[in-house]
This record gives C-alpha cells, sequence and structure tokens, in this order.
C-alpha cells in the first residue's frame, strides 16, 4: 500500500491542509501592468483641451496616457503600425495604419463594454494604394488624405465614410507652370487656412504649392519653391505660410503674392550641403518674436548623423540633440485648447506651451514658456533601457529609514528640469495611494545602478548610482576642449536620458544583492569586480579598499585568455546615496554568475565560472575560495565557458539516435495505440507522442489531489552530461543559513554552493561573537557535498523547517519576518532545484524525501525559482509558502511544500521571448517581472492578491454619454477563483496525469502572450449564453456602476466536441506555436 501511494506522490498519514481542498483561493494568473516606454513607436497625437496624450507603435499598439495613473491601452486586431493618430473630437480617435486603413475609436461607454474601443474601420486598399500625407481640419469636418498618385481624398468624420469630392492631380495642375503639369508627384504636404476651412494648400513632393479653394473646386494660386518639398504651414494670420525643403532651407511666402517669396531662402546651417528639414511649425507669441520649430536641417557632412529638433526664437536658438531618431513631434499651444469646444474660434496668437517629441527610444517634452527651454521630468514613460540592462532584482516592502534616505538623494539629482507641472494631466487615478513600497533594481551594461518606484501602475526613477568614477578609464576625449569649440554652432544642447553608448563594457553589472535592513548594496561586475556599498547621507572623499580573491591558484596549464581587471582607483568622492566600503576583485577576471550575502554575519560570497570564494567584508579578509575547474577544463579554458567538446563516440552515438527518431516519426498514426493516446494526448509534429506536449486545457491548470488516475506517468530518459562538459564549472546558487548540517542537536551557521555540474558544497561557518567580531574573523569548513545523478545545474538552495517555511535570507527579509523558519521545534530539509528536477533532503542526514522529475516527464526545463508566501484572499489570516519555478517554455509552475505537489501551472511568457524568460524574477508576493521588450517591463502576478492595475476616470467634457468613465484593468477579484477558467482548468492531479474540471471545460492552447488586460469569467459567460461565435473587442470591459474591466484581446466561440458536451474554444491573436 505504501509503495502504491508513493507512486503518486502520496504518503502514509499525509495530511490534507485548508489550500488542498480550495486551491483556488490562493492562485490566479493576471497580467498587472507595463513599465517603461513603448516598444517600437510610430506615431504621437495630443488632445489639447482633455489634457491626454496618444501614442502608436509599429506592433499596433494604441496606448493613451493621461495624469500618473491614467492608462488606456487597447491594439489593432491586426498587428500593423500606427502611422498618424488624430482626436477627431471630445472623445474619438482616428488612427492610419501601414496596411492602409483607417480605425475609428472611442473613449467612452458604449453598450458597457468598453472604454477605449474601435468602432469602425474602413480599408482603403480599392481606394488608393498609399496615403502620403495627411490633415485633419476640425472646422470643415474632414480628414484630408494626399496619395502617392497625386490626388487628394477627403473623409467625413461623421460617418467615417470618403466624400464623392476627390481633388484630382491634373485638375489642380492644368493652369500649373509647364514644368509640372506633367508629373508634380506624390502629395507631400496639405495644409487647411486657419480662418477658412474651405482653402487647403497642397504641396507636390517636385516643389509646386497649390492653394486650392474646395467650396468653388478650383485653383487660386501657384507658388513656385524651385525646390523638392517636404512641408507647409500656415501662419495663425493666414496671410503668409512657410515651405521646408529637401536641401534643408525654408521660405518664407505671402499667400497673396506668387511671383516670388517674401524673403530671401534661408538656410540656417548652411552654406553647405545639408539634410532635409522633416517637419516644421510657425507659432506666434503675443509678447515675443515668433518661435520656429522644425527637425532635421543638420549640414551632411559635420552633423548628418545627428537627431535633432531646432527651436529659434529671435536670438535665442537651440538645437536639442538627441541619441536616437526623431519620430514626430507636437506642440501644445494655449490656442489650441477651445479648437474642440469651439472649432470656429481663432485666437490671435497661438502662445506655444510645450513640445512633446517622441524618439525611438524615449519621449522628450520641453517647456517652451520658461527661460533656457528646460526639460519636464516625466512620471511615466521612463527610459528603463537607457544603457542595456544586464541584470535585475526587487525588493518588496523596503525598510521606511532606507527608503526615505534614497528618495532624498534621489531628489538631489534631479536637477535642471522644469518647475511647471506636467502638461499631460487628463484624467483621474481612482487608486488608492499604496502604503507599500517597492522597488525594482536594474543593472546596466555601462555600470550605473537604477533604483525605480514600482508601487504603483507608473515606473519612476527614484535614484541612480554610476560605478564608472571607481575605475581609472581612459577617457577617450582628451581632445574635448577643441571639439566643445568646434561645436558651438550649431548650438547643440544635449537632452534625454538614452544613452546605448559604453566606456568600457567591463563595467557591466551583473549581479546584484541588497539589503534595505542593512542599507547594504553588493555589485558583481563582468570583469570580476565585486563593489560593497553603503547608503550614506552626506558626501565625501572616499579611500577604496581592495581584496584579492583568487580562485583558480597556481594550476598548471591555466592559461586567461579573457579580458583584464578594470585598475581601481585609490580614492574617490561620492555624493549621498550608496558609497563603497570595498572592492573584491577575483581573479582570473570572470563574469560574476552568481552572489549572495549575510549582512549580520557580514560575509558575503561570489562565484564565477571558474569556482566561488568567500570573504569577511566586515574586517575586509579573504576566508577561503574552492575552484571547480576540472582537470580537463584547466588546459586553455578562455573567455567563453560555453564551448564543448565533441567525442567521436559521442558523435556517433548522437547520429544513431538521430536516425532511430526519423524512423519512429515514420510510423503510421493508425498504429498508435489507444492507451498511448490516453496517455500522450497531444502529438508533436513528427507523429511522436510525448508527455511535454500537454493538451490545450493543461496550458494553465489549477490542480488538486482527489480523483487521482490509477496510471503511471511516463517518464523520458534524461541522459547523464558528460563530465568533461566545460560549462559545469559555472557557479549558479549560492546561499547561507543556520541550520542543522552536522547534528540534529544544534545548529550552526553555513554556507551552500551549487554548480553546473550538479555539485553542492557545504560549509559550517563559525561566526565569532559580535562582542569580538573586530578582531576576530569568521572561519569555514567544508563538511558536506552532494553529487547528483545527472549533473544537471543547480538552480537554487533553500532550507525549510518542520512547517515547510523556507528560511528567507536576511537581506530580504522584514523586520516582522526575520523570525519566519524556525530553528527549534522540528527537523529541518533542504530543497535543491537543479535545471531538471526539484528535489527535498532532511537535514543533517541528507537522506532523500522526495522528487518530482520535470524534465523527466515533460521534456521542460527550469530557469527561474522563488519561494513565494501566498495569502488568501477569503481568510486574511490564512497564508503558506509554495516554490514558484519558470521553465524554458514561459510556463510557471507552482509546488507545495515539503511534498512537491504541482498545484498550479500557468502560461505567463512567450516561449520564443528568451530575453523575457532570462530576465524574469518573482517577489516574495507572487508579483514577477520580466522584460516583454527591450524598453519595457511586463509585471504580472500569480497570486489572487495582485492589486498593482490601472483604476482611472477620464472626464469628457460633455462629449461622453454620462460626462465621465472609470476604467480599470484589474482581474475582478471577487470571482478570482473562476477568473481563470479560460486560461486555467481545474484538474485533478498525481504526478502528470489531469482529469477534466467540474465545469467539463475545454480550453485550447495559447501560445501567444496576449497583449493587454485579462479574460475574465463574465466575458466568458455571456458567451456561452449567446451560444455563437462573436469577437471581442480589443479591450473588451465589463461595466459595473460605471468601472470598467479590462480583458483580453481574445476569440471564444462555443462548439460541440464528439461527445456531445460544449467546449469553449478560446485563441489569442498572434503566431501559435508548438511547445514540444
Amino acid at each position: 500500500m505504501d509503495s502504491v501511494l508513493r507512486r503518486f506522490g502520496l504518503k502514509k498519514g499525509d495530511q490534507r491542509d485548508g489550500r488542498q481542498a480550495a486551491p483556488k483561493d490562493l492562485f490566479a494568473y493576471s497580467e498587472c501592468v507595463q513599465y517603461g516606454f513603448p516598444y517600437k513607436p510610430s506615431s504621437i497625437a495630443f488632445h489639447p483641451q482633455l489634457k491626454l496624450l496618444a501614442i502608436g507603435t509599429h506592433t499596433g499598439s494604441l496606448r493613451i496616457y493621461g495624469a500618473p495613473g491614467v492608462q488606456l491601452i487597447s491594439v489593432h486586431k491586426d498587428e500593423v503600425a500606427v502611422l498618424k493618430i488624430f482626436f477627431s473630437g471630445q472623445a474619438n480617435i482616428i488612427t492610419l495604419c501601414a496596411d492602409n486603413s483607417l480605425h475609428l475609436w472611442e473613449i467612452g461607454t458604449k453598450d458597457q463594454r468598453s472604454c477605449i474601443q474601435e468602432i469602425r474601420s474602413l480599408s482603403l486598399e480599392r481606394v488608393f494604394s498609399g496615403a502620403s500625407s495627411t490633415c485633419l481640419s476640425l472646422p470643415s469636418g474632414c480628414l484630408f488624405l494626399g496619395t502617392d498618385s497625386g490626388h487628394v481624398y477627403m473623409l467625413d468624420l461623421k460617418n467615417f465614410k470618403l466624400l464623392d469630392q476627390v481633388i484630382f492631380q491634373e485638375n489642380v495642375v492644368q493652369n500649373a507652370p509647364e514644368e509640372f503639369r506633367r508629373n508634380p508627384g506624390a502629395v507631400e504636404s496639405i495644409v487647411v487656412h486657419p480662418l477658412k476651412p474651405e482653402k487647403v494648400l497642397i504641396g507636390y513632393n517636385r516643389g509646386l504649392i497649390v492653394l486650392y479653394n474646395i467650396k468653388q473646386k478650383k485653383t487660386e494660386q501657384f507658388y513656385n519653391p524651385g525646390q523638392e518639398l517636404e512641408c507647409l504651414f500656415f501662419h495663425r494670420s493666414g496671410k503668409e505660410f512657410m515651405s521646408a525643403h529637401i536641401n534643408g532651407s525654408y521660405i518664407v511666402w505671402k499667400l497673396s503674392e506668387t511671383n516670388r517669396p517674401k524673403e530671401q531662402t534661408t538656410t540656417p546651417y548652411g552654406p553647405f550641403p545639408c539634410k532635409a528639414i522633416n517637419k516644421m511649425e510657425w507659432k506666434t507669441v503675443e509678447s515675443d518674436d515668433a518661435m520656429m520649430i522644425f527637425s532635421g536641417g543638420m549640414p551632411r557632412a559635420s552633423y548628418g548623423d545627428h537627431h535633432t529638433v531646432t527651436v529659434m526664437q529671435g536670438d535665442r536658438h537651440i538645437v536639442f540633440d538627441f541619441t536616437s531618431k526623431v519620430i514626430d513631434f507636437v506642440t501644445f499651444s494655449t490656442a489650441d485648447e477651445t479648437l474642440y469646444t469651439n472649432s470656429n474660434a481663432s485666437a490671435s496668437y497661438d502662445d506655444p506651451s510645450c513640445l512633446f517629441v517622441l524618439l525611438e527610444e524615449e519621449m522628450v517634452v520641453i517647456d517652451l514658456e520658461s527661460d533656457g527651454w528646460p526639460v519636464f521630468s516625466a512620471p511615466y514613460l521612463a527610459t528603463v533601457h537607457s544603457t542595456a540592462i544586464t541584470c535585475t532584482t526587487h525588493v518588496s516592502d523596503a525598510n521606511g529609514t532606507f527608503w526615505n534616505k534614497l528618495m532624498g538623494a534621489g531628489r538631489k539629482q534631479l536637477t535642471g528640469f522644469s518647475s511647471r507641472e506636467w502638461p499631460v494631466c487628463g484624467g483621474v487615478n481612482l487608486r488608492k495611494d499604496s502604503m507599500a513600497r517597492d522597488i525594482l533594481i536594474t543593472g546596466h551594461e555601462d555600470g550605473s545602478v537604477r533604483f525605480w518606484d514600482v508601487s504603483s501602475v507608473d515606473i519612476v526613477l527614484i535614484y541612480k548610482l554610476s560605478t564608472s568614477n571607481l575605475f581609472s578609464l581612459s577617457s577617450g576625449h582628451e581632445n574635448s576642449e577643441d571639439l566643445d569649440m568646434d561645436e558651438e554652432w550649431p548650438p547643440f544642447k544635449k537632452v534625454g536620458t538614452y544613452d546605448p553608448f559604453s566606456d568600457d563594457p567591463r563595467l557591466g553589472i551583473q549581479k546584484i544583492a541588497v539589503s534595505s535592513l542593512n542599507a547594504t548594496l553588493i555589485l558583481g561586475g563582468t570583469a570580476g569586480q565585486v563593489i560593497i556599498m553603503q547608503l550614506g547621507s552626506e558626501d565625501g572623499q572616499i579611500n577604496l579598499k581592495r581584496v584579492d580573491v583568487n580562485i583558480v591558484g597556481e594550476r598548471d596549464n591555466f592559461v586567461w585568455k579573457g579580458h583584464e581587471a578594470l585598475p581601481l582607483k585609490t580614492e574617490a568622492r561620492f555624493p549621498p546615496g550608496f558609497q563603497p566600503l570595498g572592492v573584491l576583485q577575483i581573479n582570473p577576471p570572470a563574469a560574476c554568475t552568481s552572489l549572495t550575502f549575510h549582512p549580520e554575519w557580514q560575509v558575503l560570497a561570489v562565484g564565477t565560472s571558474h569556482g566561488f570564494g568567500l570573504v569577511d567584508y566586515g574586517q575586509m579578509v579573504f576566508l577561503t575560495c574552492k575552484c571547480t575547474l576540472s582537470l580537463t577544463e584547466t588546459s586553455g579554458l578562455g573567455e567563453s565557458t560555453m564551448s564543448r567538446r565533441k567525442s567521436f563516440k559521442k558523435s556517433l552515438r548522437e547520429s544513431f539516435r538521430r536516425l532511430r527518431s526519423r524512423r519512429s516519426e515514420r510510423r503510421p498514426k493508425a498504429e498508435v495505440k489507444e492507451d498511448d493516446t490516453r496517455m500522450n494526448p497531444i502529438s508533436s509534429p513528427g507523429g511522436r507522442q510525448t508527455k511535454g506536449a500537454l493538451t490545450s486545457r493543461h496550458r494553465q491548470t489549477h490542480i488538486g489531489t482527489t480523483d487521482v488516475e490509477l496510471s503511471k506517468p511516463v517518464e523520458r530518459q534524461v541522459e547523464a552530461r558528460p563530465v568533461e562538459d566545460v560549462s559545469g564549472s559555472i557557479v549558479r546558487a549560492l546561499y547561507f543559513v543556520e541550520t542543522y548540517l552536522t547534528s540534529a542537536q544544534s545548529h550552526t551557521p553555513t554556507f551552500w554552493a551549487g554548480t553546473n555540474a550538479g555539485y553542492v558544497y557545504m560549509y559550517q561557518l563559525t561566526v565569532p561573537p559580535n562582542e569580538r567580531r573586530s578582531s576576530q574573523s569568521i572561519q569555514a569548513l567544508l563538511v558536506k557535498e552532494i553529487h547528483l545523478k545527472h549533473r544537471a545545474p543547480v538552480m537554487s538552495i533553500c532550507v525549510i523547517d518542520h512547517s515547510a517555511i523556507p528560511f528567507i535570507a536576511p537581506r530580504e527579509a522584514r523586520t516582522e519576518q526575520a523570525a519566519e523558519g524556525e530553528l527549534t521545534g522540528g527537523a529541518h530539509s533542504v530543497v535543491i532545484c537543479s535545471e531538471e528536477q526539484l528535489k527535498v533532503f532532511s537535514l543533517p542526514h541528507l537522506s532523500a524525501r522526495e522528487k518530482y522529475k520535470l524534465t523527466a516527464s515533460e521534456g521542460s526545463k527550469i530557469r527561474k525559482v522563488s519561494y513565494v508566501k501566498f495569502r488568501s484572499p477569503a481568510a486574511s489570516n490564512y497564508f503558506e509558502y509554495d516554490l514558484a519555478c519558470l521553465t524554458n517554455l514561459g510556463e510557471v509552475q507552482v509546488f507545495s511544500l515539503p511534498h512537491l505537489r504541482r498545484v498550479f501551472k500557468a502560461e505567463c511568457i512567450r516561449q520564443e521571448n528568451i530575453i523575457g524568460i532570462v530576465s524574469c524574477i518573482f517577489n516574495r508576493n507572487g508579483d514577477a517581472f520580466h522584460l516583454s521588450s527591450p524598453s519595457e517591463f511586463k509585471r504580472f502576478s500569480i497570486s489572487t492578491t495582485a492589486s498593482v492595475y490601472p483604476v482611472c476616470s477620464v472626464p469628457m467634457g460633455g462629449g461622453g454619454d454620462d460626462g465621465s468613465l472609470s476604467c480599470t484593468s484589474s482581474p475582478d477579484r471577487s470571482h478570482s477563483a473562476n477568473a481563470t477558467r479560460t486560461r486555467a482548468t481545474t484538474s485533478q492531479v498525481s504526478g502528470d496525469h489531469l482529469s477534466d474540471d467540474d465545469t467539463g471545460g475545454h480550453v485550447s492552447p495559447a501560445d501567444e502572450s496576449v497583449r493587454s488586460g485579462d479574460t475574465t469569467e463574465d466575458s466568458v459567460r455571456v458567451h456561452i449564453s449567446g451560444g455563437s461565435e462573436e469577437l471581442i473587442s480589443p479591450q473588451s470591459l465589463t461595466v459595473n456602476n460605471s468601472v470598467i474591466t479590462t480583458t483580453r484581446l481574445i476569440s471564444t466561440s462555443i462548439v460541440q466536441n464528439t461527445s456531445n458536451e460544449t467546449t469553449v474554444s478560446t485563441t489569442r491573436y498572434g503566431t501559435s506555436s508548438n511547445r514540444n
């Protein structure tokens, strides 16, 4: 009987806790919020009355931003670039996409379904090939669309249809000069007269400019600048206009004079050949000279590679120099505020207030009212990827003193910004102020570390730390003074935070360890440098202490072929904030692969591809080290640690395996036994039945412990890794804990280290008492080892007590949590997670208690491991710790402790997003962060108590149905157990055998990450009751008491399966992928 129970992961006398009876109370997958800057932006628009900002992307995303906390996100049905965005009314938005289609969106309530929803679309493929220029005219109520063929079409804003009237090119130019009659080119620019909307200026590519009267359907004037045209812009008076050209020049024209321009052609940065002026605006100011704003126009030879926007007003002249391409810019003028309420109103002056510049990698907002035209400090759209992100970590509920000191140091860094309030202030944030103090820390390639506040839906930079001033680096700017003199003209001003360049790749931060309780920060770098820092409140000159840690030692035949160590300065001045206590230098200077420390014992451990070392950083004394290189690895191991040697025997064996695999693939499907089909429900493309290919209803699963199927799991064979594998020496897991390592009667401080070859080394530490700590150092003694059978890389090591509560590392625990994990009252166990399996050993005897073979049963491999504290929303006093792991398939699986039963499984990251999987980190509350793109972090949760999601209200100012709209993208937590049924089916499991849930539902595989929101139970219930196929809108919303819950872009259909059971088929938009 015991053997039967053990076969299904059960033991005699095993007690079921409350969570096992109702697992839905604790686990639920939900997408919370996106942090950072939209990936691949393509267009921008600003609503001057509602104070809303819209950004479109190349992936079809449409994002609306208002005051901090106000975010509305939707996605086009097809992932096409959004070329142009127009606010066509109080609550209407028009988007022009790269597939030559127009889409009408509405911010408001409609059938109690959405807060930003596509209500109409219009394909223009059959009308013309593509729009080359556009112009929105609210007074005339139409959108002008210029085409490559030279014709101009007009879209009626009221009924969203093209008007019958078309301005054909041949009719416009029939009286034009002879050289333009044949082919004036595509329509390059269209502008409407500011006082007479029936008159429009049409500019063609070859240079011809035409004043056309729409009502009279005739051409009134012709203008010939003699240069290829880029753009046109009217003066507010309507008596003059300006044309910008491909050679970097502009011309001012009088509307009534066609023979010659009002002024001579002006080339701001001539006389040498210049690049084109891509866009220009001409704004009048009541108390000063007119302001000219344009992008481009730089001298080709000298500054042709600069990305610039120039602002000129009288004697003031600044060229804003950016580090990424200028996509577009928009000027917010005071006169535009009345445009959407009274389209016939016209102010005498523009009075520009601020300038929005959308760049390829960031957005910069410039204050045009303050002296010097400073930049605004943006409360969102942060450039988290200002330099390449190399590592991340998270601090949950940071210590209050630590938080205040860090905020104070950060405020001293915020200098040179505009003192005016953020101009994008539309909408109202309805979220209550969070008392949490969550910090996301990012390490970067240039040696900088940034601390971000992620307590709310907006990510805000708190503090920036640079480590480059610790080292003596060759600047490469010896002639900086001469360069400054040469760059006096044009008058450049560097703005923006995006800086993709690094002075030295060795500065990169690879590992971060932090303790908010002790205000200590440890940084591990690319060149083996480990920097120990303490948070200080005053600046000062600091003498730098250095400790060398030689891991390899004097081994014969070892030659380091990598980079050299960074030269350390003897002293450096540091402002308030984190200041160095000392620097460790690992030799050979390989990149840090793991890092941890114990602030109470003042000891740290660092691992590299060659081994690991221990240092007493309280006294800055080296303790011990161990080289993990094998004898075959010491001969010529260079910087690349992932190279593999293949013997002839191994190559021959792999060739035979491939041959057998191909033969098995030729076996007809009819020969597959019915029993095999039941055991392995999904076939791979080649016809092989694998347990790793889960059925669609198992893509996200809640798992219980009853109704166990009496069938033995099928395990695939996992070969032992070769001993000569070069990557086996990498140290990836380090851990400090006080536990029973040598005796069951006494607990001692210990240190654990795990390698890629499946070795675990255990050290007993002797820590002197506090009164002698300053004079005596820590002693370390190797006492035990564990060798895993298949030599799989060790990913994580954690000790749990008799109540299955893990010993939280002191550097991560809060004051009230420090006692969690009891040292008395029961035996301890250690959970060792390798890349292929989870295993629990008893302490101190290290006998195996539990095991879960993930790779053997499913084919996936573990990439990230965390221990999460799950709380019940129904019973506030109930919580439990479980083990959460992320696999290489992008799936998060949760296992109970200590029995390692899988209780939850969810698809969270696309399998193809390798960077997202590698960058994913979990906090103690079940929230996770990962890079969804190079410029954005995505936050999701596997706990039902997740609370960070947008909740906002957007007043319509009379344009909406009821005056305001409240929007939230949070899942309905009152139905948290049922809210995941479209993505997670409730099943019963033993090992890997799953059975249908109580609803009899069957959910199809979801291989593409959904782009926004969550699928709710209510949205599915609506379609089930309807009994027909229906397409849910890109931002489906369930409205209750003016609160709209955002749901995913998803298609739900009701079909009948062969057993006459109703099946809910859920398919996400995007390319599916095979998970075998």
